[in-house]
Protein backbone atom coordinates (compact mmCIF):
# COMPACT_ATOMS: atom_id res chain seq x y z
CA UNK A 1 0.00 0.00 0.00
CA UNK A 2 1.15 3.63 -0.20
CA UNK A 3 1.66 5.79 2.67
CA UNK A 4 2.78 9.34 3.00
CA UNK A 5 6.39 8.78 4.92
CA UNK A 6 8.64 11.33 7.13
CA UNK A 7 12.00 9.15 6.32
CA UNK A 8 14.03 11.65 7.38
CA UNK A 9 15.30 14.68 10.04
CA UNK A 10 15.90 17.28 7.27
CA UNK A 11 13.08 19.97 5.41
CA UNK A 12 10.97 18.62 3.12
CA UNK A 13 12.07 14.75 3.58
CA UNK A 14 8.60 13.47 3.22
CA UNK A 15 7.35 11.36 0.16
CA UNK A 16 4.87 8.70 -1.37
CA UNK A 17 6.62 5.31 -0.22
CA UNK A 18 5.57 1.38 -1.35
CA UNK A 19 4.90 -0.24 2.48
CA UNK A 20 3.56 -3.11 3.64
CA UNK A 21 -0.06 -3.79 4.98
CA UNK A 22 0.19 -3.51 9.31
CA UNK A 23 0.46 -6.45 11.29
CA UNK A 24 -2.50 -6.44 14.12
CA UNK A 25 -2.73 -7.92 17.52
CA UNK A 26 -4.56 -9.25 19.88
CA UNK A 27 -6.11 -5.85 21.13
CA UNK A 28 -5.77 -4.00 17.91
CA UNK A 29 -7.97 -3.54 14.74
CA UNK A 30 -6.66 -3.03 11.41
CA UNK A 31 -8.49 0.21 10.30
CA UNK A 32 -9.37 1.08 6.85
CA UNK A 33 -8.49 5.01 6.47
CA UNK A 34 -11.68 6.67 5.17
CA UNK A 35 -10.77 10.59 6.17
CA UNK A 36 -7.89 11.48 7.50
CA UNK A 37 -7.78 15.67 8.25
CA UNK A 38 -3.59 17.75 7.85
CA UNK A 39 -3.17 19.19 10.80
CA UNK A 40 -0.67 22.10 11.08
CA UNK A 41 1.65 19.48 12.82
CA UNK A 42 1.91 17.55 9.46
CA UNK A 43 3.11 20.44 8.01
CA UNK A 44 6.08 21.35 10.61
CA UNK A 45 6.87 17.61 9.88
CA UNK A 46 7.20 18.81 6.03
CA UNK A 47 9.29 21.49 6.86
CA UNK A 48 11.35 19.75 10.10
CA UNK A 49 9.93 22.69 12.10
CA UNK A 50 8.12 20.91 14.53
CA UNK A 51 8.32 21.45 18.56
CA UNK A 52 9.38 18.10 19.68
CA UNK A 53 11.26 14.97 18.04
CA UNK A 54 9.50 12.51 15.70
CA UNK A 55 10.60 8.92 15.26
CA UNK A 56 11.58 8.18 11.60
CA UNK A 57 10.96 6.81 8.86
CA UNK A 58 7.50 6.91 9.95
CA UNK A 59 3.72 7.33 8.09
CA UNK A 60 2.43 10.84 9.06
CA UNK A 61 -1.92 11.70 10.02
CA UNK A 62 -2.82 11.52 13.41
CA UNK A 63 -6.91 13.02 12.66
CA UNK A 64 -8.52 10.07 11.14
CA UNK A 65 -11.81 7.59 10.85
CA UNK A 66 -12.67 5.17 8.56
CA UNK A 67 -14.58 1.21 9.08
CA UNK A 68 -12.93 -1.79 10.80
CA UNK A 69 -11.24 -4.09 8.24
CA UNK A 70 -9.85 -7.56 10.75
CA UNK A 71 -9.88 -7.65 14.26
CA UNK A 72 -7.66 -8.93 16.96
CA UNK A 73 -8.58 -12.07 19.11
CA UNK A 74 -8.98 -10.21 22.07
CA UNK A 75 -10.70 -7.43 21.08
CA UNK A 76 -14.82 -7.49 22.27
CA UNK A 77 -17.59 -5.11 20.94
CA UNK A 78 -16.47 -4.36 17.53
CA UNK A 79 -17.27 -6.12 14.42
CA UNK A 80 -15.67 -5.56 10.68
CA UNK A 81 -17.30 -3.07 9.15
CA UNK A 82 -17.70 -0.52 12.17
CA UNK A 83 -17.59 3.11 11.65
CA UNK A 84 -15.18 3.95 13.96
CA UNK A 85 -12.97 7.38 14.32
CA UNK A 86 -9.56 6.94 16.34
CA UNK A 87 -7.89 8.73 19.06
CA UNK A 88 -4.22 10.01 18.95
CA UNK A 89 -2.52 8.16 21.83
CA UNK A 90 -1.36 5.07 20.05
CA UNK A 91 0.98 3.64 22.97
CA UNK A 92 0.93 3.98 26.76
CA UNK A 93 1.67 2.21 29.67
CA UNK A 94 -1.77 1.71 31.09
CA UNK A 95 -0.08 1.98 34.60
CA UNK A 96 1.47 5.50 35.33
CA UNK A 97 -0.76 7.73 37.57
CA UNK A 98 -1.88 9.65 34.31
CA UNK A 99 -3.24 6.57 32.61
CA UNK A 100 -4.78 4.97 35.76
CA UNK A 101 -6.78 8.26 36.85
CA UNK A 102 -7.87 8.28 32.83
CA UNK A 103 -5.65 10.88 32.01
CA UNK A 104 -3.49 8.94 29.54
CA UNK A 105 -2.39 11.82 27.14
CA UNK A 106 -0.11 12.22 29.89
CA UNK A 107 1.77 9.19 29.87
CA UNK A 108 5.60 9.49 29.99
CA UNK A 109 5.43 7.03 27.68
CA UNK A 110 2.66 7.82 25.05
CA UNK A 111 3.49 7.73 21.50
CA UNK A 112 1.38 9.40 19.13
CA UNK A 113 -0.16 8.29 15.55
CA UNK A 114 1.78 10.07 12.63
CA UNK A 115 4.78 10.96 14.73
CA UNK A 116 5.36 7.99 17.38
CA UNK A 117 3.92 5.09 15.71
CA UNK A 118 2.42 5.44 12.13
CA UNK A 119 -0.26 7.41 11.02
CA UNK A 120 -3.43 7.48 8.69
CA UNK A 121 -2.20 8.99 5.59
CA UNK A 122 -2.22 5.36 3.90
CA UNK A 123 -4.85 2.62 3.15
CA UNK A 124 -4.83 0.60 6.25
CA UNK A 125 -3.93 1.64 9.81
CA UNK A 126 -3.38 -0.79 13.13
CA UNK A 127 -4.92 0.89 16.49
CA UNK A 128 -5.39 -0.35 19.65
CA UNK A 129 -9.21 -1.11 20.53
CA UNK A 130 -9.21 1.54 23.34
CA UNK A 131 -8.44 4.24 21.38
CA UNK A 132 -11.93 3.82 19.18
CA UNK A 133 -14.87 5.40 19.30
CA UNK A 134 -18.02 4.98 17.16
CA UNK A 135 -18.97 7.23 14.60
CA UNK A 136 -22.75 7.93 14.74
CA UNK A 137 -24.54 7.17 11.41
CA UNK A 138 -25.19 10.91 10.72
CA UNK A 139 -22.09 12.39 10.51
CA UNK A 140 -19.50 11.66 7.20
CA UNK A 141 -16.13 10.16 7.39
CA UNK A 142 -14.96 13.74 6.15
CA UNK A 143 -16.44 15.63 8.97
CA UNK A 144 -15.68 12.56 11.18
CA UNK A 145 -11.73 13.02 10.82
CA UNK A 146 -12.26 16.60 12.53
CA UNK A 147 -12.75 15.29 15.47
CA UNK A 148 -9.38 15.26 16.49
CA UNK A 149 -8.86 19.21 16.77
CA UNK A 150 -12.55 19.95 18.07
CA UNK A 151 -11.49 17.61 20.34
CA UNK A 152 -8.13 19.86 21.47
CA UNK A 153 -10.73 22.81 21.69
CA UNK A 154 -13.12 21.08 23.73
CA UNK A 155 -10.36 20.57 26.21
CA UNK A 156 -8.61 24.13 25.85
CA UNK A 157 -11.91 26.05 26.16
CA UNK A 158 -14.74 23.44 27.84
CA UNK A 159 -12.67 21.68 30.28
CA UNK A 160 -9.59 23.87 31.13
CA UNK A 161 -11.09 27.45 30.76
CA UNK A 162 -13.48 29.46 33.02
CA UNK A 163 -16.41 30.17 30.27
CA UNK A 164 -19.04 32.28 31.60
CA UNK A 165 -22.12 32.89 29.67
CA UNK A 166 -22.90 36.64 28.67
CA UNK A 167 -19.44 37.38 29.13
CA UNK A 168 -16.62 38.49 26.16
CA UNK A 169 -13.80 36.22 24.66
CA UNK A 170 -11.22 36.63 22.31
CA UNK A 171 -9.64 34.21 20.07
CA UNK A 172 -6.39 35.26 18.46
CA UNK A 173 -5.59 32.96 15.51
CA UNK A 174 -8.62 31.57 13.54
CA UNK A 175 -6.79 28.62 12.52
CA UNK A 176 -8.85 25.61 12.46
CA UNK A 177 -8.08 24.87 16.35
CA UNK A 178 -8.79 28.87 17.05
CA UNK A 179 -12.07 28.25 15.20
CA UNK A 180 -13.47 25.27 16.99
CA UNK A 181 -12.18 27.26 19.98
CA UNK A 182 -14.80 29.86 18.96
CA UNK A 183 -17.62 27.09 18.34
CA UNK A 184 -16.81 26.14 22.08
CA UNK A 185 -16.84 29.20 23.92
CA UNK A 186 -19.90 30.21 21.75
CA UNK A 187 -21.68 26.28 22.64
CA UNK A 188 -21.30 27.42 26.63
CA UNK A 189 -22.76 31.11 25.78
CA UNK A 190 -19.98 33.29 26.12
CA UNK A 191 -20.36 36.56 24.20
CA UNK A 192 -19.32 38.78 22.11
CA UNK A 193 -16.96 36.75 20.86
CA UNK A 194 -14.11 38.44 19.18
CA UNK A 195 -11.43 36.54 17.08
CA UNK A 196 -7.98 38.55 15.58
CA UNK A 197 -6.16 37.10 12.98
CA UNK A 198 -4.79 38.79 9.98
CA UNK A 199 -6.05 39.40 6.81
CA UNK A 200 -3.99 37.95 4.71
CA UNK A 201 -5.80 35.03 5.24
CA UNK A 202 -9.18 35.99 4.54
CA UNK A 203 -10.73 32.49 4.03
CA UNK A 204 -9.94 32.08 8.07
CA UNK A 205 -11.38 35.62 9.06
CA UNK A 206 -14.69 34.67 6.59
CA UNK A 207 -15.06 31.23 8.28
CA UNK A 208 -14.66 32.98 11.98
CA UNK A 209 -17.82 35.07 10.47
CA UNK A 210 -19.77 32.30 9.39
CA UNK A 211 -19.46 30.33 12.66
CA UNK A 212 -20.10 32.79 15.20
CA UNK A 213 -17.94 35.69 16.01
CA UNK A 214 -19.27 38.84 16.96
CA UNK A 215 -16.95 40.68 16.14
CA UNK A 216 -13.53 40.23 13.80
CA UNK A 217 -10.30 42.02 13.89
CA UNK A 218 -8.32 42.64 11.10
CA UNK A 219 -4.83 42.42 13.11
CA UNK A 220 -3.27 43.85 9.17
CA UNK A 221 -4.92 46.73 9.62
CA UNK A 222 -6.21 47.54 13.48
CA UNK A 223 -4.27 47.28 16.55
CA UNK A 224 -6.22 44.80 18.30
CA UNK A 225 -5.40 45.64 21.91
CA UNK A 226 -7.05 49.07 21.47
CA UNK A 227 -9.62 47.67 19.53
CA UNK A 228 -10.65 45.13 22.52
CA UNK A 229 -10.14 47.66 25.13
CA UNK A 230 -12.42 49.84 23.48
CA UNK A 231 -15.06 47.32 23.28
CA UNK A 232 -15.33 46.32 26.68
CA UNK A 233 -14.49 49.90 28.11
CA UNK A 234 -11.33 49.13 28.86
CA UNK A 235 -11.53 46.12 30.98
CA UNK A 236 -10.49 43.35 28.92
CA UNK A 237 -11.73 40.25 28.23
CA UNK A 238 -12.04 37.39 30.76
CA UNK A 239 -10.84 34.97 28.78
CA UNK A 240 -8.23 35.42 25.75
CA UNK A 241 -7.62 31.83 23.75
CA UNK A 242 -4.28 31.97 22.48
CA UNK A 243 -4.62 29.89 18.96
CA UNK A 244 -1.63 31.46 17.62
CA UNK A 245 1.49 30.35 19.64
CA UNK A 246 3.98 32.84 18.77
CA UNK A 247 5.26 36.04 21.49
CA UNK A 248 2.94 38.96 19.35
CA UNK A 249 -0.21 36.77 20.42
CA UNK A 250 0.85 35.92 24.01
CA UNK A 251 2.07 40.04 24.41
CA UNK A 252 -1.69 40.64 22.96
CA UNK A 253 -3.55 38.39 25.62
CA UNK A 254 -1.63 39.71 28.18
CA UNK A 255 -2.78 43.23 27.26
CA UNK A 256 -6.27 42.18 26.84
CA UNK A 257 -7.37 40.14 29.51
CA UNK A 258 -9.17 41.38 32.37
CA UNK A 259 -7.97 41.48 35.64
CA UNK A 260 -8.49 38.39 37.78
CA UNK A 261 -9.18 37.10 34.02
CA UNK A 262 -7.64 33.38 31.73
CA UNK A 263 -5.39 32.94 29.02
CA UNK A 264 -5.55 29.68 27.60
CA UNK A 265 -2.48 29.28 25.58
CA UNK A 266 -3.14 26.27 22.74
CA UNK A 267 -1.00 27.27 20.16
CA UNK A 268 2.44 26.09 19.81
CA UNK A 269 5.70 28.29 19.48
CA UNK A 270 9.09 26.91 19.71
CA UNK A 271 10.91 30.48 19.65
CA UNK A 272 11.32 31.94 23.20
CA UNK A 273 9.47 34.66 24.42
CA UNK A 274 11.28 38.00 25.04
CA UNK A 275 8.43 39.56 27.40
CA UNK A 276 7.37 40.21 30.50
CA UNK A 277 5.14 38.10 32.41
CA UNK A 278 4.51 40.37 34.82
CA UNK A 279 0.96 41.64 34.21
CA UNK A 280 0.03 38.23 34.81
CA UNK A 281 0.62 39.21 38.38
CA UNK A 282 -0.58 42.74 38.28
CA UNK A 283 -4.05 41.41 37.37
CA UNK A 284 -3.70 38.34 39.32
CA UNK A 285 -4.60 36.56 35.86
CA UNK A 286 -4.26 33.30 35.23
CA UNK A 287 -1.98 31.49 32.37
CA UNK A 288 -3.38 28.09 31.40
CA UNK A 289 -1.36 25.28 29.47
CA UNK A 290 -3.61 22.56 27.34
CA UNK A 291 -2.76 19.69 25.58
CA UNK A 292 -4.92 16.71 24.26
CA UNK A 293 -8.02 14.96 25.42
CA UNK A 294 -9.37 11.31 26.68
CA UNK A 295 -11.90 9.57 26.20
CA UNK A 296 -15.13 11.64 27.56
CA UNK A 297 -14.10 14.43 25.47
CA UNK A 298 -14.40 12.44 22.53
CA UNK A 299 -18.01 10.94 23.18
CA UNK A 300 -18.67 14.52 24.36
CA UNK A 301 -17.72 16.22 20.89
CA UNK A 302 -19.46 13.48 18.83
CA UNK A 303 -22.46 14.07 20.40
CA UNK A 304 -21.81 18.02 20.04
CA UNK A 305 -21.14 16.50 16.32
CA UNK A 306 -24.29 14.48 15.82
CA UNK A 307 -26.60 17.12 17.22
CA UNK A 308 -25.09 19.80 15.14
CA UNK A 309 -23.79 21.83 17.90
CA UNK A 310 -20.60 22.32 15.51
CA UNK A 311 -20.37 22.99 12.29
CA UNK A 312 -17.62 21.44 10.32
CA UNK A 313 -18.34 21.99 6.81
CA UNK A 314 -17.48 25.49 6.94
CA UNK A 315 -14.10 24.14 8.31
CA UNK A 316 -13.29 22.17 5.12
CA UNK A 317 -11.39 24.00 2.20
CA UNK A 318 -9.53 21.01 0.40
CA UNK A 319 -10.75 17.65 -0.15
CA UNK A 320 -7.81 15.50 -1.56
CA UNK A 321 -5.95 12.20 -2.48
CA UNK A 322 -2.93 10.72 -1.24
CA UNK A 323 -1.00 11.68 -4.91
CA UNK A 324 -2.12 15.37 -3.92
CA UNK A 325 -0.50 15.97 -0.70
CA UNK A 326 2.05 18.53 -1.75
CA UNK A 327 0.53 20.58 -3.20
CA UNK A 328 -2.37 21.11 -0.53
CA UNK A 329 0.31 21.16 1.79
CA UNK A 330 1.56 24.03 -0.13
CA UNK A 331 -1.70 25.59 -0.23
CA UNK A 332 -2.23 25.48 3.71
CA UNK A 333 1.46 26.90 4.52
CA UNK A 334 1.21 29.75 2.13
CA UNK A 335 -2.46 30.90 3.97
CA UNK A 336 -4.69 29.43 1.31
CA UNK A 337 -7.40 27.71 2.91
CA UNK A 338 -8.15 26.29 6.72
CA UNK A 339 -8.16 22.75 6.66
CA UNK A 340 -8.09 19.58 4.57
CA UNK A 341 -9.25 16.45 4.03
CA UNK A 342 -7.50 13.30 2.56
CA UNK A 343 -9.60 10.77 1.62
CA UNK A 344 -8.94 7.27 0.98
CA UNK A 345 -11.47 4.26 -0.52
CA UNK A 346 -13.67 6.67 -1.38
CA UNK A 347 -15.65 3.93 -3.38
CA UNK A 348 -15.99 0.78 -0.94
CA UNK A 349 -19.07 0.98 1.02
CA UNK A 350 -19.12 0.73 4.84
CA UNK A 351 -19.05 -3.10 4.67
CA UNK A 352 -20.50 -4.67 8.12
CA UNK A 353 -22.89 -2.10 8.97
CA UNK A 354 -25.88 -3.51 10.27
CA UNK A 355 -25.44 -6.40 8.18
CA UNK A 356 -24.29 -9.26 10.59
CA UNK A 357 -21.37 -9.72 9.21
CA UNK A 358 -18.67 -12.11 10.76
CA UNK A 359 -15.83 -10.49 12.70
CA UNK A 360 -13.49 -11.39 10.38
CA UNK A 361 -12.78 -9.36 7.23
CA UNK A 362 -10.99 -11.10 3.97
CA UNK A 363 -7.07 -10.60 4.72
CA UNK A 364 -5.61 -7.36 3.12
CA UNK A 365 -2.32 -8.63 3.27
CA UNK A 366 -3.47 -11.50 0.92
Amino acid sequence: MRALVKYGNRPRQVEIREVPVPEIGAGDVLLATRAVGVCGWDLEMWQHTMANPVTVPVIQGHEFCGVIAAVGAAVRGWRVGDRVVSETSAVICGACPQCRTGNYQFCPDRKGFGYGVDGAFTDYVRVREGCLHRLPDNVSFDHGALTEPACVAYQSVAVLSRVLPGTPALILGPGPIGLFCLQMARAQGAGPLIVAGTGRRPERLEAARILGADAIIDISRDDPVSTVMAMTGGRGVPLVVDAAGNEKALAVALRTVARQGQITKVGWGPEPVGLSLDPLLSKAARLQGTFSHNWPIWEAVLAMVAQGTLRLEPMISHRCRLEDWESVFSDLESGRGIKAVMQFHPEEPARGVGTGEPRRDTNPHE
